[in-house]
């Protein structure tokens, strides 16, 4: 196998969100009949009226954005000035430190967009790279694509209630071991959880120590359930050099479609990003861009109501899960995920999903698409119509039931 063919052969996404449709089935031995039930989609979040709409004022934004025409569509590369401008003010208030509009920021094609410019910016060939496991499952192809050599860290989320169990010793001994990059999602994507201040507090010391450079994915970090509070790396003392921070509104606020992600720290690796961005997309959508004014801005109690929503979506579909014998799940503290694991079935957990598809109407994302050894576990992103995720879960525990081994 060549260079090449290895290189996309490790980029294989039939079990990534939104790709299901293309899984072959044709292998599976069904055990009884289909289960009626309203559709649910659980690998992304619902955007429709019947579950959670886009941010109040989006649309009319963007179609203000589509009317301004090509002071709108044709930006400089790193995104609109003005909107920058607006974003460095918010975005400083909301992590606690200041943030560089003219050299500091950078508008993205969605945060997916944004992870790939940081990782692009910061690994080189044979460079070593700790990730977390489980997390965000492009992470892991992300080093692999660009050649880097990943260092896997784990995290105990189950085994812990008073943080995220990050095995810090296996962070410091990657570090030890060369690591100059750290890259992890806060909250945990998948598992729900928020990094303590204590955790938080001793990734700035271990980066500080070591020289290393951290990229946070903060995409999730406004949805925080039971008054919980939030730890912002970049507002530690860590040298802001070192520091890049992914943030973007397309889940809490469901404006996914409009494609908009943003980077803000270092402005050396901001340089960076923006010259990758330009020969990849030259820049994030001028239209979508128009959209940004209402981040950070939504109308009052806007924000309080879509958590108080996702909690108690969050609350009744644990409630289902938790009298299942063998099913060990954690509760979500922030963002829209639940990350089950479930006990041992007749069939793979990868052939469990395809059932769950096919004889339920019911999609989910595998676990070993966020960690290899998660064989037993899927995600689910509750971001839903609040009764239909109620009949899901009782279609998938029906199912558990039916192909309990």
């Amino acid at each position: 196998m060549n260079l090449l063919t290895d290189k996309f052969s490790k980029l294989g996404c039939d079990n990534a969100p939104g790709q299901e449709g293309r899984q072959h089935v044709s292998e599976i031995q069904f055990r009884g009949e289909k289960i009626p039930g309203v559709p649910v989609d659980f690998s992304h979040g619902d955007v429709n009226t019947n579950a959670f709409e886009p941010t109040p004022g989006a649309l009319e934004e963007f179609i203000a954005g589509v009317k301004r025409g090509g002071e709108v569509a044709y930006t400089e590369y790193r995104g609109s000035s003005s909107t920058r401008e607006d974003l460095a003010g918010k975005l400083a208030k909301f992590t606690g430190a200041i943030v560089s509009a003219d050299n500091g920021l950078i508008i993205t094609p969605g945060s997916q967009g944004a992870l790939f410019l940081a990782m692009g910016a910061t690994i080189g060939r044979g460079d070593k790279v700790a990730i977390v496991q489980p997390d965000y499952f492009a992470n892991r192809k992300l080093v692999e694509f660009f050649d880097g050599e990943l260092i896997p860290v784990r995290m105990d989320y189950l085994g812990s209630t008073k943080d995220t169990g990050l095995d810090l010793t296996q962070l410091e001994d990657a570090f030890k071991a060369g690591a100059r990059l750290f890259l992890f999602s806060n909250p945990n994507n998948p598992a729900g959880v928020i990094y303590s201040a204590t955790e938080i507090r001793a990734i700035a010391d271990l980066a500080q120590k070591y020289g290393a450079t951290v990229i946070v994915d903060q995409l999730y970090s406004r949805l925080l359930y039971d008054g919980r509070t939030y730890t912002h790396l970049r507002a530690m003392d860590i040298n802001p050099d070192n520091v890049i921070t992914i943030m973007g509104p397309s889940k809490t606020e469901s404006l996914s479609g409009y494609r908009l992600g943003v980077a803000f720290g270092s402005s050396t690796i901001i340089d960076r990003m923006e010259k990758l961005q330009a020969i990849v997309s030259l820049r994030a959508p001028g239209y979508s861009q128009a959209v940004l004014k209402t981040w950070f801005s939504e109308p009052t109690g806007w924000m309080d109501e879509r958590i108080t929503l996702h909690q108690a979506i969050r609350d009744d579909l644990l409630m289902k899960f938790r009298p299942v014998e063998g099913v060990k799940v954690r509760t979500t503290e922030a963002g829209s995920y639940i990350f089950p694991r479930i006990p041992e079935l007749a069939v793979t957990t990868q052939e469990f999903i395809k059932i769950l598809r096919l004889q339920a109407g019911v999609t989910v994302t595998p676990g070993t698409e966020f960690a290899p050894y998660l064989t037993d576990s899927f995600r689910l992103n509750f971001s839903q119509n609040h009764e239909a995720a109620i009949h899901a879960i009782e279609r998938i525990v029906e199912l558990i039931e039916r192909y309990r081994k």
